[in-house]
């Protein structure tokens, strides 16, 4: 029985339809609706609605914000079927089309599996959704809308899992639909996002904004007039919207410029629509001719358009209350791109058949390739770079624009160009000038590759060089195939070193018997084969070690128990030692040697942690004070010759609190996103964040403090090198002293 709710949902969305589609398969699509409805049955939403209405909610968010069609409309309603009931693909193939099953399957989820993590599960269900969308476009454009929907009714989700659900929006869906030109999708995720993320700090935006609306209302109504005025008096066809720029876009520039939300002055944008490109820059000159051009904020994105298809003019201008605001011409065709993207240029056939133009989208394709062979971690990472990132525009000597990922370097345009070109890559000019190989290009750079025939292929260092995963997977191809025996060595090396690293002894644990176990871990047939993709870049000592650890703890105390001993007269028992054991425990998981019952109190200046190398000093009043070994503050240069007594040996030991506060300073160059990377590293290895500061320094550098509590020393250097994997980042470093 199909509830009331569902039906009012449902005729709602096939009025959507017959207002812009009237030739849709009406008939399959009621027919889809009901078999859904069958399907789910009596399951309910968390919040008591039936599940139905969200398949109805995405169904309309796809026919009223891209006008899709009837299969799009069909596989929106049937989409979690497969997934959530005991529909299969060949019972929707046989009902409606083979396509909508198709459409179907390419947005479930790969949840019948086992993973080994949950990077691995979230690589595969990406990898598998990029698959179906290299195939057919539309499977993405009903994820987004999926996930759109879960987004607006995420309060009735858990706080922890509101804020998963919030951090993979912004990492995955929000970029991929800004990769498709899907704007208004992607604002409106990103604000909901950010809702959940930092609900303090939306909350916040959203008042000022508020506040701010009604401040400079007059104004805003002034520069539409004025601008509406002059374009009427020449004569020129347009329309004129202002608004404010959303919650996010403010917040991101808070970030990245350190700034209050009072000292941010573009809040406003006004976009001016025109008939012809030449109206465009009629209106261009218009704007710079009514306000003060501000140097350096022009941008011409129709004469170079964005690789997603965006077109528009950009410019921000001064107005009159020295209040700056931006303003974007377009046309009503570019217009369309800019708001829908991908689904403007989607064309469908009145008999509901999909034929479009998947053939822009050849990328989606290229990105899987580079991704051959890539672990979770990597596809991930490379992910962010090439699908996310923002881009850089250089040109080729002979005057072609190629567009690669912010932080690109001659080594990333010259694999672009070909990999022949980057194997065979001996320097490089910008500008006419030589530069080294990890240059970063600017915009409107000219960039020249130099060759030679007698190159010996690229160095082992261009792979943390370059920043895009089509560059890193050809230097990775070049070395798997040319340098097989060096990689293995290379990797045996780098693998031991870890071991090592580690606490492990590698002639412990590295036996035939032990090694079909720790294969398995990490998936190779034989040693030589991970050492090879170790060498080559293809898989990481530290990733290898990480996984095998469980056992490798077991096979170390194995190998320290001692062998059973023949059976033997009892010895005599030892007597009781007559010094008593002078060693105090403290609560706090230290043991201090020759005082009893002493209070313990951890160093601020170096916020020691398990694992550290520590002494103690002996306060006035405050027990005594824990410092790392090597805080300048323990220094023997430092103590006072009057103190030296004060100072005693102290070590880990008794019973350690489950957690430790401490310190981290991250250094590296500014860019958009960078403080979420981070926020989403910390959250993958799942440590408390108890601050996180950030602050700009010359030369588009920046510095971020963050206070984090963790277990022990080996938590807090995954964290570290979770940190130091992210792009841009230079450098993480524990304060002292």
């Amino acid at each position: 029985m199909i509830q009331a709710i569902a039906q009012e949902m449902y005729d709602k969305l096939e009025q959507t339809v017959r207002e812009y589609n009237p030739a849709a398969d009406f008939k399959q699509i009621r027919a889809a609706f009901e078999f859904a409805a069958e399907a789910h049955g009596s399951q309910l939403r968390k919040d008591g609605s039936p599940y139905i209405t969200h398949p109805l909610a995405v169904a309309q968010i796809i026919a009223e914000e891209l006008r899709l069609d009837s299969e799009s409309i069909m596989a929106c309603l049937l989409h979690d079927c497969i997934e959530d009931t005991g529909a299969t693909h060949e019972e929707i193939s046989k009902l409606f089309s083979p396509t909508v099953a198709d459409l179907v399957e390419g947005v479930t989820k790969l949840t019948r599996m086992n993973y080994t993590s949950k990077e691995d599960e979230q690589m595969e269900n990406l990898r598998k959704m990029l698959i179906a969308m290299s195939k057919d476009i539309r499977v993405i454009l009903i994820k987004a809308s999926d996930r759109l929907h879960n987004m607006r009714t995420m309060e009735y989700q858990t706080p922890d899992k509101q804020r998963k659900k919030s951090m993979e929006t912004m990492e995955i869906y929000a970029p991929i639909a800004h990769r498709l030109g899907m704007q208004k999708i992607k604002w409106e995720l990103e604000d909901l996002s950010l809702k959940y993320i930092d609900p303090v700090g939306f909350r916040e935006i959203e008042k000022s904004l508020a506040g701010k609306k009604e401040e400079f209302g007059d104004v805003y109504r002034k520069v539409e007039k004025q601008i509406s005025d002059r374009l009427n008096e020449m004569g020129i066809r347009h329309s004129i919207k202002g608004r404010m720029k959303h919650p996010y876009s403010i917040y991101r520039k808070m970030y990245r410029q350190n700034l209050p939300i009072d000292e941010i002055f573009d809040l406003f944008a006004f976009r001016v629509i025109v008939d012809s490109v030449s109206d465009c820059y009629n209106v261009l000159g218009v704007i710079h001719d009514l306000y003060r051009p501000i140097l350096g904020r022009f941008k011409d994105y129709i004469g170079t358009p964005k690789p997603n298809g965006y077109q528009s003019l950009h410019t921000t201008v001064m107005g009159d209350a020295a209040v700056p605001f931006e303003v974007q011409i377009r046309t009503e065709a570019m217009h369309a791109v800019a708001e829908y993207g991908v689904a403007a240029h989607w064309k469908y056939k009145q008999d509901g058949q999909g034929g479009g133009s998947e053939g822009k989208y050849e990328w989606v394709r290229r990105l899987l390739e580079n991704q051959e062979g890539a672990d979770a971690e990597d596809f991930i990472h490379s992910l962010k770079i090439d699908m996310f990132a923002d881009e850089v525009f250089v040109y080729t000597p002979n005057g072609d624009v190629i567009n690669l990922p912010a932080g690109a370097t001659p080594i990333d345009f010259a694999y672009s160009i070909h990999s022949a070109v980057g194997n065979r890559m001996i320097g490089a000019k910008v500008n006419g000038r030589m530069v080294p190989y990890d240059t970063t290009l600017k915009n409107g750079d000219i960039v020249e590759v130099l060759t030679s025939k007698t190159a010996k292929g690229p160095s082992r260092d261009w792979m943390t060089i370059a920043k895009s995963s089509e560059a890193r997977s050809k230097i990775r191809q070049w070395f798997k195939k040319e340098k097989r025996e060096e990689n293995i060595i290379q990797g045996r090396s780098s693998f031991e070193a870890e071991l090592k690293h580690n606490g492990f002894n590698p002639k412990l644990v590295l036996t035939e018997e032990h090694r079909a176990a720790l294969l398995k871990r990490v998936s190779f047939h034989s040693f030589d084969e991970l050492y090879a993709a170790i060498g080559y870049g293809g898989f990481t000592a530290q990733k290898a070690v990480n996984r095998m650890k469980e056992e490798l703890r077991l096979f170390t105390k194995q190998a320290a128990e001692p062998a059973p001993a023949p059976e033997a007269a009892p010895a005599k028992q030892p007597e009781a030692p007559i010094f008593p054991d002078r060693r105090a425990k403290s609560a706090e998981g230290v043991v201090v040697e020759g005082l009893d019952g002493c209070l313990v109190k951890f160093a601020k200046c170096c916020t020691p942690v398990p694992g550290d190398k520590i002494r103690g000093f002996i306060t006035r009043g405050a027990g005594v004070s824990v410092h790392r070994a090597d805080c300048p503050n323990a220094s023997d240069a430092r103590i006072r010759p009057e103190d030296k007594g004060r100072w005693l040996d102290v070590s880990w030991g008794g019973t350690p609190r489950e957690t430790y506060p401490t310190t981290l300073e991250v250094l590296g160059k500014d860019r958009s996103n960078l403080v979420l990377d981070v926020s989403a590293a910390l959250s993958s290895t799942k440590v408390r964040v108890a601050a996180l500061s950030a602050r700009s320094l010359p030369d588009d550098n920046f510095v971020l403090h963050v206070d984090i509590d963790v277990k022990d020393i080996y938590q807090l250097n995954l964290v570290i090198r979770k940190i130091e994997q992210i792009s841009g980042v230079t450098s993480v470093t524990r304060p002292a002293g």
